[in-house]
């Protein structure tokens, strides 16, 4: 088999990425099937599970995908459109050796990609790097595999529903923004007591109501109308492939996704008292002092989905989240992020609470905070500069820790620098107790980022 080399760019932290027509092809399907399907192979397993989102190109790439992995001796086992976490689900579901994802998530509707699942179990950072290398030397094994379609929706369904407990009298607005969410919605509201109002399910690679991030304020808008208008309890959204989750109480506040994980906390621990709970670096101090008080063992960790998988898988974690609101539950599920399951985690939360999610957020301490700032920097800097900061750090009174970038905690709040992992850029927040406190921790920042030689913008 001939060796094919990638667009680096396109060989990210957590998955494969890439622009179509320009750093992303069918050739690079091909390739990417007969890469980790040797990979399989070599590690003993014979059968590879493959789905696809719902942009246009995702069918043929997991064509593509298909037969690379098929012309290695694995039997594959295509699931076909839906969420990435139905993917996740039929690996185990099916005892699969592994998984591929035809997924852009919630990138522009000209963006691709891939996700992976190796034995129930994360493929990413070096494990990416390896499948490139391996794909360059054209190291690919050979064989006759097959190729079988086996329809896991409605089992998938079942499984998200299975340990509900529910409110009857609850109205909720759905909104997977046109994305593969849309896949498997109304079979899964169908079977949800209450009343349920689905917009925008209709699976559409153009998004044209709007882009498929519920953690941008403007992309919920229309949920925020339609909830309004159907004076609507909850509204729930969903990003392009599924597996992140965003929600608005009746007024149409935002739960963020810390918030969300702080009131899911509480459902684990009166169940789970002492379980161990992980957030990601930018997560609120709100998250993990609220843990504390409920009696869990709070872990900040590194922010993305993979990291936060296997750090969960490490330490035996019941729940973890991001602020990017890929939230996982190892309770009673399976410990990977499914934007489905936890909006019938977060509807059942409500019910046994006997109160509203708004009343629940109401209950959580107030920060100010900032949006996430970007600060343009090149790629060959980024890590440094976040080192170098936290070398500096180190050196004060401050509270640092380095696991993901710099978090440095004063007395006044903390504040977060990080590297992009997908762009030439480095990426802040800040959280205080008032206006004061933010003041003067943005200019401790941009102090730090001055003398590293990146120009903060003006905010």
């Amino acid at each position: 088999m001939t060796a094919h080399t990638f667009d680096p760019s396109i060989l990210r932290a957590y998955d494969i990425r890439g622009i179509l027509e320009e750093t992303l092809g069918p050739a690079d399907a091909m390739a990417i099937g007969r890469a980790f399907g040797t990979i399989v192979r070599r590690a003993g397993g014979h059968t590879v599970n493959v789905g696809y989102d719902g942009r246009h190109s995702s069918p043929d790439l997991a064509d593509h995908v298909t037969q690379g992995l098929a012309s290695t001796g694995i039997t594959v086992q295509q699931i076909g459109l839906g969420p990435t976490p139905m993917l996740y689900y039929s690996v185990y579901e099916l005892a699969a050796d592994g998984g591929i994802m035809v997924t852009g998530s919630h990138n522009p509707p000209n963006h691709n990609g891939f996700k992976f699942m190796l034995d129930r179990k994360g493929f990413f950072g070096d494990d990416i790097q390896a499948l490139g290398q391996l794909a360059a030397a054209g190291d690919f094994d050979r064989g006759a595999g097959n190729v079988v379609n086996v329809d896991v929706a409605d089992r998938y369904v079942d499984r998200l529903v299975h340990e509900a407990d529910l409110p009857t009298d609850i109205t909720a607005v759905w909104d997977p923004g046109n994305g593969a969410a849309g896949a498997v919605l109304q079979r899964l509201t169908d079977r949800l007591p209450g009343r349920h109002v689905l917009i925008n399910d209709v699976v559409d690679g153009d998004f044209p109501n709007h882009h498929p991030d519920p953690t941008i304020p403007e992309n919920l808008e229309q949920l925020r109308t339609t909830a309004k208008k159907e004076k609507a309890d909850i509204g729930l959204a969903f990003d392009g492939d599924g597996d992140r989750i965003g929600v608005i109480d009746s007024s149409g506040r935002i739960v963020w996704g810390d918030q969300l994980l702080a009131l899911l906390a509480r459902d684990v621990l009166s169940a789970n008292p002492g379980a161990t709970i992980i957030g990601d670096v930018k997560c609120s101090v709100a998250l993990f002092d609220e843990v504390r008080r409920l009696g869990g063992k709070p872990i900040m960790w590194a922010a993305g989905h993979s990291l936060v998988k296997s750090k969960m898988a490490e330490t035996g974690a019941l729940l973890a989240g991001e602020m990017s609101a890929h939230i996982f539950f190892a309770d009673t599920f399976y410990g990977f992020d499914d934007g489905l399951y936890a909006a019938v985690r977060t509807l059942q939360l409500v019910h046994r609470s006997g109160r509203s999610i708004g009343d629940l957020l109401d209950d959580l301490p107030e920060y100010l905070n900032t949006p996430e700032l970007r600060f343009n920097c090149p790629e060959s800097r980024k890590f440094d500069i976040a080192a170098e900061v936290a070398a500096r750090m180190r050196g004060t009174d401050a509270d640092v820790v380095d696991i993901d970038g710099v978090r440095v905690t004063t007395d006044d709040g903390w504040w977060l620098l990080r590297a992009s992992n997908t762009q030439a850029v480095l990426v802040a927040r800040i959280e205080a107790r008032d206006q004061a406190g933010l003041d003067r921790l943005k200019t401790q920042l941009f102090s730090e980022l001055t003398a590293s030689g990146v120009e903060p913008p003006p905010i």
